[in-house]
């Protein structure tokens, strides 16, 4: 906030929109809420996700990974076969610990064996219990306890084991890609995702607390205009 033209009150009331709007809040909505420009508002808005991206201890578990995809489907197809087909899908990992509920999740270059078992390692303490889907490249997880359950047989808990938690994110984080900003760039998809994950690690947190997390998260980082629009 230091050095900027906008003032305090305009800094609070956007942390309290971004903070309490579960789908989030668009710039267009912003700009009109606290009368400032809608590229002022898109501006506010990247800084203020900022205050989320914290780094996360390992989590203990039981914890559930899946993956979804983010991205638009084709338009503007003559033959509505063509239509069926997605495009520009970035695929997207979470991790949520069923004691705590705290949510990890991030943008990946793909679904392979090397990156998933990589983030696990990365974010999950080993001897952990892990629970997934049947996706061929969970296997061999090694340093866990590993289950799964087999969706494309129709099977969503097996025992203990079920992946329910971090789909419900997803639902989520879908709502507020169709219902609130339509369109999420890959350039930025990450701090949109990191809203999200971070609005769900507080959300058992009074609104006050909420907002006092995220401002003390805004500490010590700078996110210049230029530096969220230079190369595209």
């Amino acid at each position: 906030m230091h050095g900027s033209k906008v003032p305090l009150r305009t800094w609070l009331y956007a942390i309290y929109l971004i903070s309490t709007n579960l789908k989030g809040i668009s710039s267009m909505k912003l700009h009109r809420d606290l009368g400032i420009s809608q590229k002022t508002a898109w501006h506010l808005l990247h800084k203020i996700r900022e205050g989320f991206l914290v780094d996360p201890e390992q989590l203990t578990g039981p914890v559930e990974v899946d993956e979804t995809f983010i991205g638009g489907r084709k338009r503007n197809k003559k033959n509505r076969a063509e239509i069926k087909g997605l495009e520009h899908l970035t695929p997207v990992v979470g991790i949520r610990d069923q004691i705590t509920r705290e949510i990890i999740a991030l943008p990946v270059d793909d679904r392979t064996q090397v990156t998933l078992h990589g983030l696990i390692n990365k974010f999950v303490e080993p001897g952990s219990t892990v629970y997934t889907d049947e996706h061929r490249a969970y296997q061999g997880l090694q340093g866990y306890r590993h289950e799964t359950v087999n969706h494309s047989a129709g099977e969503y808990v097996n025992h203990w084991a079920t992946t329910n938690g971090i789909e419900s994110f997803w639902s989520m984080l879908k709502r507020g890609y169709q219902g609130t900003y339509h369109q999420m760039s890959v350039k930025h998809l990450h701090r949109y995702i990191t809203e999200f994950a971070g609005r769900n690690n507080v959300r058992d947190l009074d609104t006050l607390d909420q907002m006092a997390l995220l401002t003390l998260g805004m500490l010590g980082r700078r996110l210049r205009y230029r530096d969220i629009t230079d190369g595209g």
